[in-house]
C-alpha cells in the first residue's frame, strides 16, 4: 500500500472507532443521521480541519467498499448538510512581507546566531526545525546540504555569497568546537549552537552576484 504513515494513522483511528460504534450494523443500514452523531463523537474539541479530515476518511471508507464491493451502496456522507457542516473554514491569507523588509529584520538582528537562523530560512526556504537540525557535517566551504525534512532527498540547501546589502559580507562557518558544542547546552539550541560568524566591513560597498 502506497499511503503515508499519517494517513494509515487516521484511517485506523477513524475506523476502530468506527468499527466500535456501529458494530455489527450493516453498511447499507447507515444513513447520514448515523453519521453526524458518530463524527461529533470522535471529534469533539478538535478543530475544524480536523473534523474535515475525519469526515472525508469515512467518506472514503464508504466509496471504496461501493467501488469495491457493492456499487448499489449508498454513501451516507453524500449529504449536503453534512458537507456543509464539515467543510473547510476560509483559508487563511497570510501576509507575505516584501524582500526588503526582510533584508531589514535580518540587518536588525544583532545576536549572531538568530541572524544567521533567520538567513538560512528566508535565502534557503527552511524551515526553523530544519535550521536546528542542521549539523557541521552538513557545511562544505560555502554551501550547506542537507534533506528537507518530508520535502525531498539531500540536496544544496544553501549557498552563502554576499546576503545582505548594507555592505556587511557575512561568511559561515563552523568554529573548532562545532562537532561538540552541542553537548551540555541548551537542548533548544541543538546543533545551530556550534556555527559562528564572521561580520567583516566591506569598504568597496560592491555586491557579489
Amino acid at each position: 500500500m502506497n499511503a503515508k504513515k499519517n494517513t494509515l494513522k487516521n484511517y485506523e483511528f477513524v475506523l476502530t472507532r468506527f468499527e466500535n460504534y456501529f458494530g455489527n450494523i450493516e453498511l447499507t443500514s447507515i444513513t447520514s443521521d448515523n453519521i453526524l452523531p458518530f463524527l461529533t463523537k470522535i471529534s469533539e474539541g478538535s478543530k475544524q480541519s480536523t473534523k474535515k479530515l475525519r469526515f472525508s476518511l469515512v467518506s472514503a471508507f464508504f466509496n471504496f467498499i461501493k467501488t469495491s464491493y457493492d456499487l448499489n451502496l449508498q454513501n451516507p456522507c453524500d449529504s449536503p448538510a453534512l458537507k456543509k457542516i464539515f467543510k473547510d473554514q476560509r483559508p487563511i491569507h497570510w501576509k507575505i512581507l516584501e524582500k526588503d523588509v526582510v533584508d531589514e529584520i535580518i540587518f536588525r538582528t544583532e545576536n549572531p546566531r538568530n541572524r544567521l537562523m533567520l538567513e538560512l530560512m528566508a535565502r534557503g526556504g527552511m524551515r526553523v526545525g530544519e535550521v536546528l537540525k542542521l549539523t557541521p557535517n552538513d557545511v562544505e566551504d560555502r554551501k550547506i546540504t542537507g534533506s528537507l525534512g518530508d520535502r525531498g532527498p539531500s540536496q544544496v540547501l544553501f549557498r552563502l555569497k554576499r546576503v545582505l546589502s548594507r555592505d556587511c559580507e557575512i561568511s559561515c562557518h563552523f568554529c573548532e568546537h562545532g562537532a561538540s558544542a552541542s553537548q551540555g547546552t541548551n537542548p533548544q539550541s541543538s546543533s545551530l549552537c556550534g556555527i559562528s560568524l564572521n561580520h567583516a566591513a566591506s569598504s568597496s560597498g560592491s555586491r557579489q552576484g
